[in-house]
């Protein structure tokens, strides 16, 4: 053969395997998601993503497989276990079993299509299970996904203390929900009667985050683990016996909402037998990470606040005044419980003992606290079709985040209301977003002592949408949001004022507000009083926080706490009106929300 035909030989066999890829392409995901600078689909514009994303993303996979490396160590250091009894217990050491599971399963990246995201990757342990990208809590807001060209809407919920949220309930005198996981309480636990663990099951399946297109793909990835033994010593032989058919493993490798599943949640064709065996393994894979998450590893009630109320800890001046401005004049004990009394005139003191010695610091209920809308959010940008034909956001910022009204109306970017008496209440919590726990709220990398510039301090997003970026823009927001109110989006303060200093944008839901803040009349020290306060609330000060040493990125210094994150404001664009799909569902929000 002369080199002539050689080469056009060559030339052929290169066309006809560009072909075959490109229709294998067309048929299945690739293995690997491509660099964001490399990606094709890339929806956002300059300034939305932090630079430094890719490199990020790949300290934080390093990050949970030494996790997950230490989670494997601690299971086969575990004495084998002793199945005995009526009804069986695994005898002894059946807690810590359970536990080290939930852990592996939480820091396995192996459960996306990609093997790149793990439930940790947006929630690891020295950021209090929240978001551990600073630039990311700067700027983006929400996580990129196993597909890191999509991104959700809101900030990574810490898991700590979470477990303790009971079942969602409406009270009829109150005329209040109480409940449930997720800032729209969507994780309602009402089948498995634990919402963590209904909350555990939502993020593997979500198109933006983990990205499964079918539950039973965590059954398939668990048949695959080398955790194997340990998921059937606790759930029993044959637990993960399910005859998956051959084309399991290329679906499993395609993110959710591709096109080609044709709107179908359960594309894996399994037999009703094995579809139901599946979803088994999958209450399973909840309940596991919800014994982890309640455990002394994540909600270790390890505090300076914790040793105070034992007698083993006295407060600093600046943490006692701050202890009675967060049950008085700054009046968060109305809603982040701490076990006394809150005494919010000025010739009040409680003087009691505390009613609590685990106190939650949460009422588990919800409230609207006026937050603007945030530009910043990746989410809006979201609004043409990815190489997979989905789309995440086709209302781009006709969007508003309706929270718990959303979820109530089963409406889009929520889930299913399981309860159709609740729909009706849908106007009366609009805005509304869950009362989280202030436990670990500053909690940060031993290397980074906290949250407030100049620092060194590491980066957070506060609220559900990111747009406070300090503890101390946080106590002022709740200070001074309606004394600085201003009709303007996030961006367009008037002249002479300075955001989230003496001018706060307006809510992006104007419907039931909380009105129990917004003009507290705190001058700055008691703000930075509360702030120190709050500081007493992160665990790890008894005893070590497991796993906050696995910190490898760099702090933060310099700027004001005051001001913290403005550099990076953008200015909101002109807004279209909310689109109909979020806003005009019945029943409508009263009064309409432009």
């Amino acid at each position: 053969m002369n080199r002539r035909t050689l080469t056009i030989v060559t030339i052929a066999v290169l066309c006809v395997l560009a072909l075959v890829m490109t229709l294998a392409k067309r048929e299945m995901s690739p293995r690997s998601e491509p660099e964001l600078s490399d990606s094709v689909y890339n929806p956002y514009p300059p300034g939305i993503l932090p630079p430094d994303l890719t490199s990020e993303i790949a300290r934080v996979q390093r990050e949970v497989e030494v996790i997950e490396g230490r989670a494997l160590a601690r299971w086969h250091a575990l004495e084998p276990p002793i199945l005995t009894g009526q009804p069986p217990v695994l005898t002894n050491i059946g807690t810590e079993t359970v536990e080290t599971l939930g852990e592996l399963m939480l820091f396995d990246k192996n459960m996306s299509p990609y093997r790149n995201q793990a439930c940790a990757s947006c929630h690891m342990p020295y950021a209090g299970f929240g978001g551990p990208i600073p630039s990311v809590n700067l700027t983006m807001i929400a996580f990129p996904g196993t597909v890191h060209s999509r991104a959700g809407k809101r900030t990574a919920q810490r898991h700590p203390y979470s477990p303790f949220f009971p079942v969602l309930q409406y009270n009829q005198e109150q005329g209040l929900f109480f409940g449930g996981n997720f800032f729209d309480s969507r994780a309602t636990g009402y089948l498995l009667r634990i919402p963590d663990a209904e909350q555990a099951q939502s993020p593997p399946v979500d198109t933006q985050e983990m990205g499964f297109p079918d539950t039973a793909c965590v059954a398939f990835r668990l048949s695959q683990a080398v955790y194997r033994p340990l998921f059937e010593e606790v759930w029993g032989k044959g637990s993960l016996d399910i005859n998956f058919p051959r084309e399991t493993a290329r679906i499993c490798a395609t993110p959710g909402g591709a096109a080609v599943f044709g709107g179908s949640t359960t594309p894996i064709p399994l037999s009703a037998t094995d579809r139901t065996h599946a979803n088994t393994v999958y209450d399973r894979w909840a309940q596991a990470i919800d014994s982890y998450e309640q455990s002394v590893q994540v909600s270790a009630f390890s505090s300076k606040f914790d040793a105070f109320l034992a007698g083993k800890y006295k407060l600093t001046p600046e943490e006692m005044a701050g202890f009675r401005l967060f049950d008085g004049k700054g009046n968060c004990n109305s809603c982040h419980l701490d076990g006394r009394g809150t005494t919010l005139k000025s010739n009040q003191a409680d003087t009691s003992s505390a009613a609590m010695v685990n106190p939650l610091f949460t009422c588990f209920g919800s409230a609207n606290e006026g937050l603007p809308l945030n530009p910043r959010d990746a989410f809006y940008y979201e609004t043409k079709p990815d190489g997979y034909g989905f789309t995440a956001n086709p209302y781009g910022f006709g969007y508003r985040d309706l929270g718990l009204g959303t979820f109530l109306r089963s409406g889009f970017g929520s889930g299913p209301n399981p309860n159709a008496s609740w729909r009706q209440y849908a106007p009366t919590v609009d805005g509304q977003m869950q009362v989280s726990s202030a436990r670990n709220v500053a909690m940060t990398p031993s290397q980074c002592p906290t949250t407030e510039a100049p620092g060194p301090y590491f980066q957070k997003g506060f609220f559900h949408n990111g747009y406070i970026k300090s503890l101390k823009q946080l106590v002022h927001f709740y200070n001074t949001r309606d004394k600085y109110a201003y009709p303007v989006t996030s961006g367009h303060c008037p002249p002479g004022t300075t955001e989230k200093v003496n001018c706060w944008p307006m809510p992006e839901v104007r419907n039931n507000i909380d009105m129990t803040s917004g003009n507290l009349g705190l001058t700055d020290k008691e703000e930075n009083d509360i702030v120190a306060f709050l500081e007493t609330l992160s665990d790890g000060f008894t005893r070590p926080y497991p796993n906050i040493d696995t910190f490898t990125g760099s702090c933060m210094s310099g700027g004001s706490a005051a001001t913290q994150g403005n550099e990076l404001l953008i200015p909101t664009p002109p807004l279209p009106p909310c689109a109909s799909a979020v806003c005009g569902v019945s029943p409508v929000p009263n009064p309409p929300i432009p």
